[in-house]
């Protein structure tokens, strides 16, 4: 941060005072470290709640397999990232928040199930679901070829990659069509992502158009992306869609959202061959069906990512 005044350097250090609070849910999901200040971040959380009215069906109960209904518990691995999806208000000692915590909750009270959560960074969940050390997983998942191998997806909301600068970035000033545009560029985003898979995947393309090519730096912790953003260590961030035009709207981040790169289906993750996927489907529709899943999604702002009816598996998207 190249401040040439001492008020401007002091405007800088609020700026860095601030990131813990705004990139302690970064935006690639998997951030569980860090603790926001109470008040700074709970004053901005809805207040509604539509999974308080959400009761059990009993044919989408009836789906389950007999031994989770006698047992009456699931276990879920959660990457606690940034909002919409999931984060910590108050502090990690509270309860999380956000649109992937509603719906798994609502889709637990469909189900006749209590969850139970445990925290987990996101780079971790997808293998763990194999060994049975979770039932099913959440943290913002997108339905790709590649997963699909190991990984059965229930899908819940339409999100996707994106790309963020940082405000006054005069290198990036329009939506990003082509990763050519960031050629010569460092690119920050987070470890075991779709987007690390997908930046590694085109490498060569810069190279093809005779151009430098980009650079891409890793990072398990969300808010060290940003924290490398915002003193100008990397000159973009490729994440979710829905993250990264909520940290855009809060003025603190000083971020800019370059708009949508590609969509991707996102879903409950599950062990390969798991016996609880059409349960999950029908609690999904159920709560389409009455209403609950547009009042969670519009209490998050996420509208736009809006599904029709649940998939499990479908293809990725091209």
């Amino acid at each position: 941060m190249n401040t040439r005044t001492i008020s401007g350097r002091l405007r800088g250090a609020a700026v860095l005072a601030l990131l813990p609070l705004l990139a302690l849910t970064g935006c690639g999901s998997g951030d569980t470290g860090g603790t926001a200040a109470v008040g700074a971040q709970a004053s901005r959380v809805p207040t509604d709640d539509p999974v308080a009215a959400v009761r059990k069906v009993d044919s989408a109960a009836a789906l389950l397999p007999a031994d989770v209904r006698e047992a009456g518990k699931l276990k879920v691995g959660s990457s606690i990232g940034f909002p919409p999806g999931a984060y910590y208000p108050n502090g990690t000692d509270k309860a999380a928040a956000g649109q992937d915590i509603d719906l798994a909750d609502a889709v637990a009270k469909v189900l006749g199930v209590e969850l139970e959560r445990q925290d987990a960074s996101f780079e971790t969940i997808l293998p763990a679901l194999g060994s049975g050390k979770y039932d099913f997983g959440t943290g913002n998942f997108g339905v790709t070829a590649e997963r699909l191998k190991s990984i059965d997806f229930v899908t819940y909301i339409n999100d996707g990659q994106g790309f963020a600068v940082k405000q006054g970035n005069t290198e990036l000033k329009g939506k990003v069509t082509d990763l050519t545009q960031l050629c010569g560029l460092t690119i920050g985003t987070g470890a075991g992502t779709t987007f690390e898979a997908t930046l590694a995947a085109q490498k060569g393309v810069c190279a093809k158009a005779g151009r430098k090519p980009y650079d891409v730096k890793v990072y398990s912790e969300n808010a060290a992306t940003l924290t490398a953003l915002q003193q100008g260590r990397i000159d973009v961030i490729m994440s979710t869609i829905n993250g990264l035009r909520y940290q855009a709207a809060q003025p603190a981040s000083q971020t800019a959202f370059l708009g949508e790169f590609h969509r991707l289906d996102v879903g409950f993750a599950f062990r390969k061959g798991s016996p609880l996927t059409k349960a999950f489907q029908a609690a999904v529709d159920e709560l389409i069906k009455d209403g609950t899943y547009t009042r969670i999604l519009k209490k998050w702002g996420t509208s736009a990512s809006a599904i029709d009816a649940s998939r499990i598996n479908p293809p990725e998207h091209t």
